[in-house]
């Protein structure tokens, strides 16, 4: 149906424990099919005990950090179900919540959601959580790094203690165990180590360069027609918007997705890069989490993160269905101590600056 012909590891190690109603903790990086590993179960489970829709009560609710991450997760279980008599809607903020109201009206079967828009659709009574079934959390770790936990505790408590709760992260810390702990019963592990299978696909490169070079060094760079589809991340808003028109100006077609663009233009900024009317995508870190392309050819850094997990977040963009991929990262001086902590948490060194392309950061005029 969606071109599967053997899972892959995520799906392989976790679809046989969650079919038996075990809670998890995943370990598995954006990229690896995790989506299809904790959907094609749930959608299995609720189409053999289907019953009829009521008001506002989902069976199954799966939280995202992110609008564009709840988005993507919805079109899947569109496409994965789409045979089944079982309904969804996805609700999230910086939209009108009439549709969604009127969705949850109708009655539907699973709800994906971003955490604060569905707090409020509770407080105002437009959904109720009582008959909840199965609760996935998505990326547990950035909805740490987001600040939502004290809201995932609040849905929770609104949950049935009798549930199937699952937890994924692209990476596991001690405290987000001891966080989880509180909220799993006796959970299955499941972990996919770093670097697999995505990472190990993707060549990872930094090039030295001084910051007011920067938008020149992207500009060479992205002469090169081997980068086909590249997307960009910058740490601020403003700087996106910035690169943008510098790229627009020297004849590069690109757009900026970022926390400041309204849902509606971010969505069409979004489709355009996918249909490749953008060949480059300027993203900051909370719009871009989650953004489901498979043909991405490279990941630039213009800045590089100030977490070493988000870093591999960022890459895990590319190198998508079994494609390999480039990653590139520009490091100004004060960016050292971070590349550092990118090292430390790789388990290696980046290649040696020769190794990289040319170094056009040491030829670019001033």
């Amino acid at each position: 149906m969606q071109g599967y012909v053997t899972p892959t590891p995520i799906q392989e190690q976790c679809i046989p424990y969650l079919l038996k109603g075990c809670d998890m903790l995943g370990n598995a990086q954006t990229g690896t099919g995790k989506t299809a590993a904790f959907a094609l179960p749930l959608l299995q489970r609720l189409s053999n005990n289907y019953r009829r829709l009521q008001k506002g009560t989902p069976r199954a609710l799966i939280l995202a950090p992110t609008r564009e991450l709840a988005s993507q997760i919805g079109e899947s279980i569109q496409a994965y179900g789409r045979f089944l008599l079982l309904s969804h809607t996805v609700i999230f903020g910086g939209v009108n919540q009439s549709r969604q109201v009127k969705s949850l009206n109708l009655g539907v079967d699973i709800v994906v959601a971003t955490p604060g828009r569905l707090l409020d659709l509770m407080q105002q009574e437009f959904i109720h959580l009582n008959e909840v079934e199965v609760f996935i959390l998505d990326e547990m770790d950035r909805m740490l790094d987001m600040g939502f936990i004290p809201d995932i505790k609040r849905i929770l408590s609104q949950i049935p203690a009798k549930r199937q709760t699952l937890f994924f992260s692209a990476t596991i810390a001690p405290k987000m165990v001891k966080l989880a702990n509180t909220m799993v019963r006796n959970p299955v592990r499941v972990n996919i180590a770093p670097g697999k299978p995505a990472v190990e696909r993707i060549v990872q490169k930094v090039v030295f360069v001084e910051k007011k070079k920067k938008d020149a060094l992207l500009i060479s760079l992205l002469d090169d027609p081997k980068i086909n589809k590249a997307l960009i991340f910058t740490q601020m808003k403003h700087t996106a918007n910035r690169v943008v028109k510098k790229l627009c100006a020297k004849g590069i077609q690109g757009t900026a997705i970022h926390g400041n663009k309204s849902q509606t233009l971010r969505t069409k900024a979004l489709a355009g890069f996918k249909q490749g009317r953008f060949r480059v995508l300027v993203a900051t870190d909370v719009a871009a989490r989650g953004l489901d392309v498979d043909d991405i050819t490279h990941v630039i850094n213009y800045d590089l993160p100030v977490e070493a997990n988000t870093y591999v977040h960022r890459i895990g963009r590319t190198a998508r269905a079994g494609a390999n991929g480039d990653a590139i990262s520009f490091c100004c001086t004060e960016d050292r101590c971070h590349l550092k902590e990118i090292e430390r948490l790789l388990g290696k060194p980046f290649p040696p600056e020769r190794s990289t392309p040319p170094i056009i950061a040491m030829r670019i005029p001033d």
